[in-house]
C-alpha cells in the first residue's frame, strides 16, 4: 500500500515535467515543419493596346500557379504573365506559351523585348548604360493573332518552391519540361482552352526546352496536341558543338558565324554585297574543302593545308599566321579577341556586333561578353517596373532574371550511352513529334550575329534523316541571340512569327 501511495505521488511531482517535456517535443516538430503554404498571389488587370493596326482589349493575368506533388500538396509556385483578347472565340483563338533560356533565366526578354504589349527601348549594338530606360507600347506584339502566356520555370523570375520542397527537383531536362507540361495543361484547364490552336516557343535553352516539352506534351496517350513550335535561336544537340579534344565539329558549325561577323566589321577582302551571300560562301567550304581538311588530320598535305589556310583567311578575316597557329582550328573564344586586335576591341557572344574594351587583350580570359552587359541592366529594370506598376503585382521577391539555377541536370530520362553519360541531344523527340503529329509545324528564328547557338548549328541539328524539312521553316536576321535588339529585326521576327501562326 506504502508503495502505492508513492508511485502515484512520484507520478504527480513528474506530471508538470512530462507536460512540459510533450509541449516542448509539440513546439520543436512545429517549427520543424514547413510554414503553412498561402495561397497563390495573382493580379488581374485590364488594357487596351494597338497591335498589328488593330485596337485590342486585353486582360493581363499576372500570378502564381502551383504544381502539387504526388499527395496533391503544393509543391511549386509557377509565376506567368498571360495576356488574352477580350471576347476571343476559345475555339479558335490561338494561344501560345513563351519562354527563355539559360537554363536559369526568366522569360523577361521574350516578354519585354519582342512579343509583349510594352517593350524597353535600348540603342542597337551598344551599351545600354543607366537608367531610365524608356518602356513604351509594342505594335510589333503577337496579341492581334494569338493570346500569349509568358512562364518563368521554377528558379527563376519570380517562381520558387513550396513547403520546404528541393528546387533541384524541377532542375533538369527532362523534370523541367515536365513541370512546364503540368503548368500548361493546368492552365488549359483553368481557362478553358484545350480546343484552342496551341504554339509553344522558347529561346536559346528554350529551344532545348520546347522539344523536351513537346515530348511530354505529345509523348504519351494523354496528348496535349501542338499546331507549332516557335525556335529562336537554336540549340537541340550539345554534342555537335561540344569543345573537347578530336571533335572538329565546332570548327565547321562556328565558321560560317566567323564569316559573318567578319563581314559586319570589314575585315574581309573584297566582301560580298550581303551578309547572306557571305553565309553562303562559308556554309559551302565549311561542309567541303574544310571539313575535308580538318577530317584528315594529321594526313593533311602541305599543298591541301596551304590552300585551305588562304581560303580560311580570306572567309575569318584572320592571318594565315594566326590560323597557322592554331592549326586551322580557331575557337570562338579565340576569334572574339582576335579579329579586332589591332582595333583594340573584342566582340561580343550573344551578338557579335557588340564590341567591347577587353582589359586583358593578350589571352583568352578577360572581361565579360559585352553584348550580354549591353542590354541586362535595361531588361531587369523594364520587367521589375512593368510587373510592379502597370500590372499591379505586389511580392516582396527578387525578380531573378538569370543564374538562378545550380546544379542542372543534363541527362535525358530513357537515354542510352556508356553509364548514361552521353551528350543531350532532344532533337529525335522533334523529328517524332512530326511524324506523330500531321499537324505540327516548326519556326526556325536564327541571327547571323549569334556565336551562343550559331545559324550552321541549328541548320545542321534539323537537316538529319527524319525530320520532314517540307514543315521547317528558317528565318535569318541581321542581328545576334537577341536579334530583336535590332527594330528592323523586331519588325520583321514579329511579322515572321504572326505568318507563321496564322498559317496553320
Amino acid at each position: 500500500m506504502r508503495l502505492t501511495t508513492s508511485l502515484t505521488a512520484l507520478a504527480i511531482a513528474l506530471a508538470p515535467f512530462a507536460a512540459h517535456a510533450a509541449d516542448r517535443k509539440k513546439d520543436e516538430e512545429a517549427a520543424a515543419a514547413p510554414a503553412p503554404v498561402p495561397p497563390p498571389t495573382v493580379s488581374v488587370t485590364k488594357h487596351k493596346g494597338v497591335f498589328g493596326g488593330q485596337s485590342i482589349a486585353y486582360t493581363a493575368t499576372t500570378g502564381e500557379t502551383y504544381l502539387n506533388d504526388k499527395d496533391g500538396k503544393p509543391a511549386a509556385a509557377i509565376f506567368s504573365t498571360a495576356y488574352v483578347r477580350d471576347g476571343g472565340d476559345p475555339k479558335t483563338r490561338p494561344v501560345t506559351f513563351l519562354y527563355n533560356g539559360g537554363p536559369g533565366s526568366g522569360s523577361l526578354w521574350l516578354h519585354m523585348g519582342a512579343f509583349g504589349p510594352k517593350r524597353v527601348v535600348l540603342p542597337d549594338a551598344k551599351d545600354d548604360g543607366a537608367p531610365p530606360y524608356p518602356l513604351v507600347d509594342n505594335p510589333e506584339s503577337l496579341l492581334d493573332v494569338t493570346d500569349m502566356v509568358f512562364i518563368d520555370p521554377v528558379g527563376t523570375g519570380f517562381s520558387h518552391t513550396l513547403g520546404g520542397k528541393d528546387p533541384k527537383d524541377y532542375w533538369g531536362v527532362s523534370s523541367d519540361a515536365r513541370s512546364i507540361s503540368e503548368f500548361i495543361r493546368k492552365w488549359l484547364s483553368e481557362n478553358g482552352r484545350w480546343a484552342s490552336p496551341k504554339y509553344i516557343g522558347g529561346e536559346s535553352y528554350g529551344t532545348t526546352r520546347s522539344v523536351a516539352l513537346i515530348n511530354e506534351l505529345e509523348g504519351s496517350y494523354n496528348d496535349v496536341a501542338v499546331n507549332g513550335i516557335i525556335l529562336i535561336s537554336t540549340i537541340l544537340d550539345f554534342a555537335a558543338p561540344a569543345e573537347v579534344q578530336g571533335n572538329e565539329m565546332p570548327y565547321i558549325l562556328n565558321l560560317p558565324s566567323m564569316t559573318t561577323t567578319a563581314w559586319y566589321h570589314r575585315k574581309l577582302p573584297n566582301p560580298t554585297a550581303t551578309v547572306a551571300e557571305a553565309a553562303a560562301q562559308a556554309r559551302a567550304f565549311a561542309i567541303g574543302p574544310y571539313a575535308a581538311a580538318l577530317l584528315k588530320g594529321n594526313q593533311l598535305g602541305a599543298e591541301e593545308r596551304a590552300s585551305v589556310r588562304a581560303e580560311l583567311s580570306r572567309l575569318t578575316g584572320l592571318s594565315e599566321q594566326f590560323l597557322d597557329n592554331a592549326n586551322l582550328r580557331v575557337t570562338p573564344g579565340r576569334f572574339y579577341k582576335e579579329l579586332l586586335r589591332d582595333r583594340g576591341l573584342t566582340v561580343g557572344r550573344l551578338d557579335s556586333r557588340y564590341t567591347g574594351i577587353d582589359y586583358d587583350r593578350a589571352g583568352e580570359e578577360g572581361d565579360n561578353d559585352p553584348s550580354f552587359y549591353g542590354i541586362d541592366a535595361s531588361y531587369t529594370s523594364a520587367v521589375n517596373s512593368y510587373l510592379r506598376g502597370d500590372l499591379k503585382y505586389a511580392t516582396d521577391r527578387q525578380y531573378v532574371t538569370i543564374g538562378g539555377v545550380r546544379g542542372w541536370d543534363w541527362k535525358l530520362e530513357g537515354q542510352g550511352g556508356r553509364d548514361g553519360e552521353v551528350y543531350v541531344n532532344v532533337a529525335p523527340y522533334l523529328g517524332r513529334a512530326l511524324r506523330e503529329n500531321s499537324g505540327l509545324r516548326v519556326f526556325v528564328g536564327q541571327g547571323y550575329y549569334d556565336f551562343a547557338t550559331p545559324f550552321f548549328g541549328a541548320e545542321y541539328s534539323l537537316n538529319r534523316p527524319g525530320f520532314d524539312p517540307a514543315r521547317i521553316q528558317f528565318h535569318y536576321y541581321d542581328a545576334g541571340h537577341m536579334m530583336y535588339v535590332r527594330q528592323e529585326d523586331l519588325r520583321k521576327l514579329s511579322a515572321d512569327v504572326k505568318a507563321f501562326i496564322r498559317a496553320r
